[in-house]
């Protein structure tokens, strides 16, 4: 069956006929018996007969996958109106394992593959709907890349990491073009983030990078005194007794684009902001390790440091978004 399916058309198994037109209600499919005659390529009466040894030999309970319905059938130049049994996915495939024609053989095929697949692993392929989907696969690779300047190219793993980060907290992207970006479930809670704090663990990371070869002595060297005391002040700050920034969240969103945009180190203002970032969050203890991995942390770091100044608001959102949006699933796994 390889006409395009619609809300009325099922694709069961792929055959060299036309498309079989289907009722989808309760989340399966019902056909008549003609039709089911039609799948296998045998007699209406054969159908019936295999259906009534199903029920017969209690394989399948009839009551549940019977359905009585109202269609209009012509007759000579009379149209009327008649009751019609209908049956559900589970009949169509018990039937399917029993009939004796080369279509019924060619669905045992399929359905055993399709076993096969579950069984050993774990999942099986529509393909069909993989090559309908494709395209927008491609449409989203292009909305993420259309968020960066004309003359940074990301590679394509750091692309799709982008597209499973943000698919995963339901964002959308229609929403960061409009400036609709909003967040909910933030940790109002209080954490230290002092200068110190920050400075000391910011030296850990140059000296074990230094050790394996893989930052030089100016790595980390702030290019004015007190740059990161300036940026904690700002992710800190008060008026009136009210935070600016009142959520865990807020903070470390801010902290890792004002590491990275305010390039307060002569080198390694990327690798700063985004260490900085789980720093905070690991003090917070809400870092949740099985989300924000390396490659996804890599993404969004990247996506910050090449972002237009303009879209600051929108990149703390998309930051901020992540971060919250997951709590309102999965758990966090906090990490000490």
């Amino acid at each position: 069956m390889k006409n395009k399916p619609h809300k009325d058309t099922i694709v069961i198994y792929e055959t060299s006929t036309k498309g079989i037109d289907v009722k989808i209600s309760g989340e399966t499919i019902w056909l008549n018996q003609k039709k089911i005659a039609e799948v296998f390529d045998t007699t209406t009466d054969n159908i019936g007969l295999h259906i009534k040894n199903i029920y017969q030999e209690g394989e399948l309970e009839e009551n549940s996958t019977t359905e009585d319905s109202s269609v209009v059938q012509k007759e000579g130049s009379r149209e009327v109106r008649r009751r019609v049994k209908l049956y559900n996915l589970d009949v169509i495939i018990a039937v399917g394992y029993r009939v004796n024609s080369k279509k019924a053989t060619r669905f045992r095929q399929w359905a055993t593959n399709i076993i096969n697949n579950h069984i050993v692993r774990g999942y099986s392929i529509n393909r069909g709907r993989l090559k309908a989907n494709y395209a927008e696969f491609l449409q989203a690779v292009d909305d993420v890349k259309s968020l960066l300047p004309k003359h940074f190219h990301l590679d394509n793993s750091s692309v799709v990491e982008l597209i499973t980060l943000f698919a995963d907290t339901w964002l959308s992207l229609d929403a960061y073009d409009k400036d609709q970006i909003t967040f909910e479930g933030v940790t109002k809670r209080k954490v230290a983030l002092t200068a110190d704090k920050l400075n000391t663990a910011l030296a850990e990371l140059k000296k074990n990078l230094i050790s394996k070869g893989e930052a030089s002595d100016i790595f980390g060297k702030e290019r004015t005194r007190d740059s990161i005391a300036g940026i904690v002040g700002n992710v800190m700050q008060s008026f009136g007794g009210n935070e600016l920034y009142p959520s865990i969240e807020e903070k470390a969103a801010h902290l890792l684009y004002f590491v990275i945009k305010n390039h307060p180190f002569i080198d390694g203002n990327k690798r700063s902001g985004a260490y900085a970032f789980i720093w905070f969050l690991r003090q917070a203890k809400i870092l949740d390790t099985t989300r924000i991995t390396p490659p996804a942390l890599t993404a969004i770091t990247l996506l910050i440091a090449e972002s237009s100044p303009r879209d600051k608001d929108k990149m703390v959102g998309l930051v901020c978004t992540f971060l919250t949006k997951e709590k309102s699933g999965l758990p966090h796994i906090a990490t000490d």
